[in-house]
């Protein structure tokens, strides 16, 4: 179907359907600033006007929700709402706490560098809902601020998350479209991970390392706690960690098996759903589920299904596929400055915009420049540039990655919320810093 089909017959008042789903995107964007109305609703309302206005029918919106995203999300926050019971995030906040002697600084490098790492060889989503939990926690025993370790972390996630195949949407999309292995990611983009990662530390311990301060008496205290003390339910442990292990095998090789990492995640979820209900009574069982479906972050969920939807209006209208194919007409086709052109739209674009949308629509005309340029091999700079410009560029908004909105949702709901604005003012610039290291990395490697 082409997008022009998804459209119904007539825009509402006659107007030209990308100047009114344009426009809608845009007062979205706005409301969604300003917080003066929940994001979720915002979502949803313009959701419902894409549709009412004409822009797509129902059938269309539909087609436009990520429901890979979706199931990978509600999986997962399942997973960890039963792991949690066990007491298993207590005991990693503790280690965690005394491997650097309780020390704030020590903490938040400690909690970028997991978060990273496990990102890397996860993915993002998955990495934010095991640590947010136990970021909190870990501030919340020493009387600090989480803020820093949760912005940090946003961060980390997205960085780390650029590192390999299955660290970020984007890169499995271009993974799976030209044909690169786990291998070719980790080779060609690990290199700049590297020096991107620990270059944040930087302005991190200028924003927050000398504020972050606890008395010597919380720190003492947390020093004299126990791992061991912290578990509270053996049996629970070995099935939610022996799950853990699957999902995590799953998402390693369920790529090249065809499996979709929701699939994995619900596969999981309701297998260790499973495991701590079948032994119980029917009635006890049905208290069980709703005890655990009511710690998933349905706030989150529904704004995912409302912007899916309002992205996919803008998308079917051709104002992503103008806006990227300008870009390529600006550049006359030069490769050197089509490459970098490439890295700094997809950034800013990934910022504003959910960055898969925006992805889908640059594969085939990346793809296109193959026949110009006679040679498909030579397209392989666009490819890293796209992939590094759509992953980082993620961190330059609240909603400009899954795993902000996850983080952001676990703040809000322990009562120290992320505003989007504050956080752009600060992550947007720091953003911009890690794709002008890129555009030099890029340059130097390729160009």
């Amino acid at each position: 179907m082409t997008p022009s089909a998804e459209i119904t017959q007539g825009v509402i008042f006659g107007m030209n359907p990308m100047w009114f789903a344009g426009g809608l995107f845009a007062v979205t964007y706005i409301l969604i600033m300003t917080e003066r109305i929940n994001r979720a609703i915002v979502s949803m309302a313009a959701a419902a006007l894409m549709i009412l206005g004409g822009v797509l029918t129902q059938e269309a919106a539909v087609k436009g929700v990520d429901f890979n995203t979706l199931g990978l999300l509600t999986g997962m926050m399942i997973i960890v709402s039963i792991t949690r019971q066990s007491g298993v995030f207590q005991y990693l906040a503790i280690w965690s706490v005394k491997r650097v002697d309780a020390r704030p600084w020590g903490i938040l490098v400690m909690l970028v560098l997991v978060t990273a790492v496990l990102s890397a060889l996860l993915d993002n989503v998955t990495t934010v809902l095991l640590i947010a939990p136990v970021t909190l926690l870990i501030a919340d025993e020493l009387g600090v601020s989480p803020y820093p370790y949760l912005f940090s972390e946003i961060f980390a996630s997205n960085v780390g998350g650029a590192a390999t195949l299955i660290g970020d949407p984007p890169n499995i999309m271009i993974g799976s479209a030209v044909g690169l292995s786990f291998n070719d990611f980790l080779f060609n983009l690990g290199p700049v991970v590297l020096v991107i990662l620990p270059m944040l530390l930087i302005p991190f311990y200028l924003l927050w390392g000398r504020k972050l301060r606890t008395t010597p008496e919380r720190r003492s205290k947390v020093m004299k706690y126990e791992e061991a003390d912290a578990i509270k339910d053996k049996p629970l442990l070995w099935q939610s960690m022996g799950v853990l292990v699957l999902v995590i095998a799953g998402f390693i090789l369920g790529h090249d098996l065809g499996y979709q990492p929701a699939t994995i995640a619900m596969f999981g979820a309701s297998l260790l759903l499973l495991m701590i209900n079948l032994p119980r009574k029917p009635s006890e069982q049905s208290k069980s589920v709703e005890n655990t479906l009511a710690d998933v972050e349905w706030l989150t969920i529904f704004f995912f299904i409302g912007l899916f939807i309002v992205v996919y209006g803008i998308e079917t209208t051709g104002l992503l596929e103008l806006v990227a194919h300008r870009v390529i007409d600006l550049t006359g086709g030069d490769m050197a400055l089509t490459t970098i052109a490439i890295l700094w739209v997809s950034a800013v674009a990934s910022a504003l915009v959910d960055n898969i949308p925006f992805v889908a629509t640059m594969i085939p005309l990346i793809e296109n420049m193959g026949v110009m340029l006679g040679d498909a091999d030579s397209l392989t700079p666009l490819w890293w540039s796209l992939a590094l410009g759509s992953c980082l560029g993620g961190n330059g908004s609240l909603i400009g990655a899954s795993a902000n909105l996850i983080v952001a949702g676990f703040a809000e709901r322990a009562g120290h919320p992320i505003r989007f604005l504050p956080f752009m003012l600060i992550a947007f610039p720091l953003m911009l810093l890690t794709i002008l290291v890129s555009t030099f990395y890029v340059y130097l490697r390729y160009l």
